[in-house]
């Protein structure tokens, strides 16, 4: 038998008890460590082919993920995450019996073995047209921005990670330049901070990040704080923290930019630093952005374009926090909707919301770059693809 050369952070911890970077592995030892699948789940707009949420296995060394299958049936269960320490999964929906309100849901799920999901139980999001919702580092608290009335909800979790009580409801006022689609209110992203004190909502309708205190004991959010504001009809979408939460980056719907701002962690406090474009210059036809993500090793952010179709890559210069364009990478499909960059940082999963697929696409650590479309599957209106053991 042959001696492989393999690194030892390459090898599943069970097998790193062998205690050298050079062994001896039998065959079927080294097609289980080849095979070893990442779990992930896929959120939909319910209709046509879609009955729900799915699930479909991701392997980290190849790069390909299985077709998926149907983990649960639930209405529009277009956003997902995962409890920090439980084996419980959250969607916003539409619930099985309307509420009295006309509020969307928020649904828990237990995770099976088998990665089957089993409803615990649904509840009002406290607003309509719920469309993104994050849990917060202590795991008693959700949070959830709902689009259609512009309101902000926070749900306490019982000891076991379902859902149970609205706590807090928001209301805001006012609207932006860009009609029909900033005609008042629209939040459209939550997300809390590593330190646990703070909310922070991209609202699309008032062109504006709004900053809330947070409470974890109460699950209750305080009085606003100095909110960031983009340019008028920026339409701000969706935001994501640098690593080091040193800055922020807000991608704007509507106008294709990415905002850069600097973050006095655990103060609550954004502070505007420019704008990139999204789009090359002699792009002309319709687009939207839709999701932003920074890199696990900080050095590189990436945006995704509707209508251009394409993965856009920045340098992040870790010290000033601006952005340098690098890539327009195909997605590989039509509408990529969201996108995820896998737990090893070495793929991306791009859902294709209008092509009903999702792509894999090579990512280079060193250098940001994506490559093409490495595997594509069929996927029923994918909007969200969420890894198992990632919180969003």
């Amino acid at each position: 038998m042959q001696a492989l050369n393999i690194k030892l952070n390459e090898i599943p911890v069970r097998f790193r008890s062998l205690g050298m970077l050079r062994v001896f592995i039998a065959p079927w030892l080294l097609m289980s460590m080849l095979s070893q699948a990442a779990p992930v789940f896929i959120g939909t707009r319910t209709g046509g082919d879609s009955q729900g949420i799915y699930q479909a296995d991701f392997n980290p060394v190849t790069g390909k993920l299985t077709a998926p299958i149907l983990a649960a049936e639930y209405r529009h269960p277009g956003f997902l995450v995962q409890h920090p320490t439980r084996p419980i999964l959250y969607a916003i929906g539409q619930p099985k019996a309307a509420f009295p309100d006309g509020s969307s849901s928020v649904a828990t799920f237990s995770i099976g073995k088998d990665g089957k999901l089993e409803l615990l139980g649904e509840l009002s999001a406290g607003g309509k047209g719920a469309c993104h919702l994050a849990v917060d580092a202590s795991g008693g608290t959700l949070a959830i921005a709902n689009y259609g009335d512009g309101r902000i909800s926070t749900i306490r979790l019982n000891d076991q990670g379902v859902a149970m009580d609205v706590v807090s409801v928001i209301s805001n006022r006012g609207s932006g330049p860009r009609q029909p689609r900033q005609d008042g209110p629209h939040a459209h992203g939550v997300y809390f901070d590593k330190a646990n004190r703070h909310l922070f909502v991209p609202d699309l309708g008032l062109d504006q990040i709004l900053i809330y205190p947070f409470d974890a004991a109460s699950s209750k959010l305080g009085a606003p704080l100095t909110a960031l504001a983009t340019a008028l009809g920026a339409g701000p979408r969706h935001m994501a923290f640098s690593p080091d939460e040193k800055h922020a980056y807000v991608i704007n719907e509507l106008d294709n930019t990415v905002l850069a701002a600097s973050h006095q962690a655990g103060a609550g406090k954004l502070t505007a630093l420019g704008s990139v474009p999204t789009l090359p210059a002699d792009f002309s036809a319709q687009n939207t952005t839709a999701e932003i993500e920074v890199h696990p090793n900080g050095k590189w952010v990436y945006a995704s374009n509707r209508g251009h179709d394409s993965i856009i890559v920045y340098q992040r210069d870790a010290t000033t926090g601006t952005l340098k364009f690098l890539q327009h990478a195909p997605c590989g499909g039509k509408i990529p909707r969201h996108f995820k960059i896998d737990p090893s940082g070495k793929w991306l999963l791009c859902a294709h919301q209008d092509s009903n697929t999702i792509s894999v696409l090579a990512l280079d650590p060193a250098t940001g770059m994506l490559g093409k479309p490495i595997h594509t599957v069929p996927a029923p209106n994918p909007i969200c693809v969420l890894f198992i053991g990632d919180r969003g």
